[in-house]
């Protein structure tokens, strides 16, 4: 059985207003909750960014959903070292519930250090040794490290869980889609051409058969956007107006500021969000589009509605969309 998640949205919402959805979501039968770790919105009309470290400690408490961070860049913000005892603490007190979302990074959030933004391939190259040493402090061993990017001088975990959390990694491309499956334990992506996706699942699931794992029993997950409202006139309007990143076609990851967005958000038009953010009231084409990702061997899909109405959206897909999904047996 696979999981229906919500997609909680730290650029557009008070964290208290999202721990609220979040309960409201869990109620309504979401499985999960994937939680984005930005410094800065896209736009500063989203109006947030807070802590999301901080809300997860509080999410475990007064829920009991599965929950992981959607997607959190290592080694810039934050030293994979800090990563590894901050994921550490949090599978240690909500055992199996807690995932490690790992991705490279865009500069809007990670420039504010005010190092050298490399360019993608050193990006990934970062991400793969801070895993390699998360991986390494999860075992409870002191690590020492000295590799081309980072440094650690005998660190060792005191407080572990039973268990490791797993590490999800954000992948777009076929390369790191093959060593996700080979060092992690999942892949996460967002919605894109069948073509594509299928391509990277494929990558994934032979990178994981290369580590002598069972890609079967490994989650596939992917983040689907979607605008929810009453009329498609207003699910486009709010898809505009709060969530103009989503109608950019083009690669996001070295723009530095949320005012650079707001100047390029004034070309975005209502038809560049087609195949990218579903604007709909209708939930059968809802269903029939979430379902479509569940077909092509999606496991976990978590939902972003971009729209403010975050209550009704959850209360629509508790009643009608949850219920009407259909996963493999």
């Amino acid at each position: 059985m696979g999981t229906i998640g919500y997609a909680a949205s730290f650029e557009q919402f008070h964290p208290t207003d999202l721990l609220r959805y979040c309960q409201e979501a869990e109620r309504a039968g979401f499985g999960a909750v994937m939680a984005s770790d930005h410094f800065h919105p896209w736009v500063p009309g989203q109006g947030h960014s807070a802590f999301v470290w901080s809300w997860m400690g509080a999410l475990g408490s007064t829920t009991g959903l599965r929950f992981g961070t959607g997607v959190t860049p290592p080694g810039y913000r934050y030293h994979p070292a800090v990563i590894a005892q901050a994921a550490a603490t949090l599978e240690a007190m909500y055992p199996g519930r807690f995932y490690l979302g790992l991705g490279a990074g865009e500069a809007l959030n990670e420039h504010i250090v005010g190092e050298y933004w490399p360019e993608a391939p050193v990006r990934l190259e970062r991400l793969m040794e801070s895993i390699e040493i998360i991986q390494a402090l999860f075992t409870g061993k002191v690590v020492k490290h000295r590799g081309a990017h980072f440094t650690v001088e005998s660190a060792k975990l005191y407080t572990l869980p039973d268990a490791p959390p797993p590490i999800y990694v954000a992948t777009s491309g076929p390369i790191m889609a093959g060593r996700t499956g080979r060092f992690t334990d999942g892949l996460i992506t967002v919605g894109a051409a069948d073509e594509k996706l299928r391509g990277l699942v494929e990558r994934f699931e032979k990178g994981a058969r290369e580590a002598g794992k069972n890609p079967a029993a490994m989650p596939r997950i992917i983040q689907v956007k979607v605008s929810y409202a009453e009329t498609v006139e207003a699910a486009t309007e709010a898809a505009v107006k709060e969530w103009p990143n989503g109608g950019m076609a083009f690669p996001k990851a070295d723009i530095r500021n949320p005012e650079d967005f707001e100047a390029m958000a004034k070309l975005v038009r209502p038809e560049h969000y087609k195949n990218r953010v579903l604007l709909s009231p209708d939930l059968e084409e809802h269903v029939a589009h979430l379902q479509h990702f569940i077909d092509l061997g999606f496991n976990e899909v978590y939902v972003h509605n971009v729209g403010r109405n975050q209550e009704a959206f959850v209360r629509a897909y508790g009643e009608r969309v949850v219920p009407a999904l259909k996963w493999p047996a």
